[in-house]
């Protein structure tokens, strides 16, 4: 498997890097089979892991910590993020409930105790990526900075990235870094798939241009480039289709758009010769900005259904036909954005008030 430069950080990672988001309540309740599958990554060639405080509330952590035991922590170049809300309990019902207000978001005063929970989960006394979940409009970027450059010259992280931030606010945290003297965020993880392709307009111009490694997540649209989604057959179900049904539920418009490519692309994978897992990988990774897609395999199956990726490369003509189906700088779906900045959430910021 060849290897390429994460950034400018001098770390080497594989082409595609093992996401833990379905190791546990999650996805995979059971460690032993998840172990399997860390491992079954780990002996194909990937060296990469990413996973996140908030996966199954901790769990995802401390599986992953468990499968990296006994030697093989130090060939990992391990990720984790924070800023979702933890230390909440969770209903099938109504999703999470309660919690502490402080145990959420990117300030300094949750960042300094959250890293040392990521660290005893994973059972490592490092981290080689943290990464900030999601913008927080409440704290200033250069708190975050700040706190994250004192953790990197404690030796608790080794650098620290960014995950599903606007361009602007790429750029604003460059900037903030600069002119402040701190450390940078080095890395973006942006939605990125066949059917969520906005990012090529602003965010992986913009990545490229400071030198940032970009590691997509949902390569496969959450499912829907499995090759599932096909006309003519039953709609498929899913623990996360029933966790997220408005980004299901063919009655929504932009899901039907979605329902269309899906299957107009299964077709050009069929006429290609390859399935249209590989191709979606394949069409990610091909990006010159794009470091390594995040995988996110709940079975062995499914890895076994994604290594091969790596060795697909797409022609013009195929990439061409691609571009036919959805257009360059185009998500079919808004809701499949990642993040909604709070001037399209909040109606009152965007409605000037009169007496």
């Amino acid at each position: 498997m060849d290897y390429r430069s994460l950034g400018r950080t001098g770390m080497q990672v594989s082409p595609l890097c093992l996401g833990a988001m379905m190791f546990g309540a999650w996805g995979e309740p059971d460690h032993q089979t998840s172990i399997g599958i860390i491992h079954r990554a780990l002996d194909a060639g990937i060296n990469f892991i990413d996973t996140a405080d908030v996966y199954s509330q901790g769990e995802s952590e401390v599986i992953v910590g468990k499968a990296l035991a006994g030697g093989r922590r130090d060939g990992v170049i391990l990720a984790t993020k924070f800023h979702f809300q933890m230390g909440v309990a969770v209903d099938a019902a109504v999703g999470w409930t309660g919690g502490d207000s402080n145990k959420r978001g990117n300030s300094r005063r949750w960042i300094v105790q959250e890293v040392d929970n990521s660290l005893r989960r994973l059972g490592t006394d490092w981290i080689d990526l943290y990464q900030v979940h999601r913008p927080d409009p409440d704290t200033d970027v250069e708190e975050t900075l700040s706190a994250l450059t004192d953790l990197q010259r404690q030796g608790k992280i080794r650098a620290f990235g960014s995950s599903t931030f606007p361009a602007h606010q790429v750029v604003e945290a460059q900037w903030t870094s600069q002119q402040r003297a701190l450390g940078r965020f080095v890395t973006e993880q942006p939605p990125y798939s066949l059917l969520v392709r906005g990012v090529e307009a602003d965010v992986l111009p913009v990545a490229q241009r400071y030198g940032m490694g970009v590691l997509p997540w949902s390569p496969l649209a959450g499912g829907w480039l499995t090759g599932r989604y096909r006309k003519g057959q039953d709609i498929p179900t899913s623990s996360r289709s029933q966790r997220m049904p408005t980004r299901y539920d063919l009655s929504n418009p932009d899901n039907q758009r979605k329902f269309d490519a899906a299957d107009a692309l299964a077709v050009l994978a069929e006429e290609a010769g390859i399935s249209l897992i590989h191709l979606a990988l394949a069409f990610v990774s091909q990006h010159p900005a794009v470091t390594a897609p995040i995988i996110g395999p709940r079975t062995m199956q499914h890895l076994e259904s994604q290594l091969g990726a790596v060795d697909v490369t797409l022609s013009t003509d195929v990439l061409d036909r691609i571009d036919e189906i959805v257009p360059p700088g185009v998500t079919l779906s808004r809701s499949d954005a990642g993040y909604l900045p709070p001037a399209l959430t909040n109606p009152f910021l965007r409605r000037r008030r009169t007496a």
